[in-house]
């Protein structure tokens, strides 16, 4: 009997001690946990934070994007005469495979080139559309092909591709205008984790890759001359140190998980062993 009774107060101070170390564990995990929710304050995710209201800032109105090798542009040539207008509007050799409904679709190749039948092979690349469609209608006139050309250049594709921590997208704009501000909200995958302080914008000038760091967080963002997207650019971002925090905690959470089962399994086979020693 009295065997019994030591193996209960060995058994008891033995859970006692594993009880407290426990719940010290989880206190402390506990603890790192609500310190990494409590970092990601408004200050870090809030976006132009230092407007104030009637704040007004001077915008870029007349962005006009600039064609680059390897775009599709859409290019409908027309005349009161439709009979002069139709042997401009058959596929060119370097023409898309393909046509919309109411002109030609032709990818710019590498050296910036596009051919148009007839009028041939003419350099696009650094030009805006409004540009490309004064040159082609002035060859029109100057060659003597259409007193009266209408001549209209779209881009078929105008995109944006994204990059961020939970994969990629490409995100097609509906227009020929996008701020940097616009392609984060179409991109949908900003959350609280993702690091607003260096936000990547790269794209290709004179063949060689440009990158520049936006914070969304400042009105400087507007005055920054990687605001006005071009097709093509990338936008990178990536997650902050919490999220990596987090993420690591729950690692962290089934070790411990793992070491409290274990110890949980140590104890009882050492008080079992205690009670065995004590009867013999």
């Amino acid at each position: 009997m009295k065997s019994w009774n030591y193996f209960c107060i060995f058994a008891n101070c033995k859970t006692t001690h594993i009880m407290k170390a426990q719940i010290r564990t989880y206190i402390l995990l506990a603890l790192a946990a609500l310190s990494a929710v409590s970092c990601v304050t408004n200050r870090k995710i809030a976006y132009l934070q230092d407007m104030k209201h009637g704040t007004q800032i001077d915008l870029e109105d007349k962005f006009e994007a600039v064609i680059s090798p390897y775009d599709e542009l859409d290019i409908i040539i027309t005349s009161f005469d439709s009979e002069l207008a139709r042997p401009f509007n058959i596929r060119g050799a370097n023409s898309a495979n393909y046509a919309s409904g109411t002109g030609i679709a032709y990818l710019v190749d590498v050296d910036g080139n596009i051919e148009i039948p007839i009028l041939g092979t003419i350099h696009a690349a650094g030009l805006t559309r409004l540009k490309l469609q004064d040159r082609v209608k002035d060859l029109l006139i100057s060659g003597g092909y259409i007193s009266d050309p209408f001549v209209l250049v779209r881009f078929r594709s105008f995109k944006i591709f994204f990059l961020g921590a939970n994969g990629g997208k490409a995100i097609t704009v509906p227009n020929e205008r996008c701020t940097f501000l616009e392609a984060l909200a179409l991109s949908g995958d900003m959350n609280i984790y993702t690091d607003r302080d260096k936000i990547m914008v790269m794209r290709e000038v004179d063949g060689k890759m440009v990158s520049r760091y936006l914070d969304p967080r400042s009105s400087k963002v507007f005055n920054d001359p990687f605001f006005m997207l071009q097709q093509n650019d990338f936008i990178i971002t990536r997650n902050t140190g919490y999220r990596n925090f987090q993420q690591s905690y729950g690692q962290f959470g089934t070790v411990m998980s793992f070491i409290s089962t274990m110890s949980s399994l140590a104890a009882t086979y050492f008080a079992i062993k205690a009670y065995t020693n004590s009867t013999k």
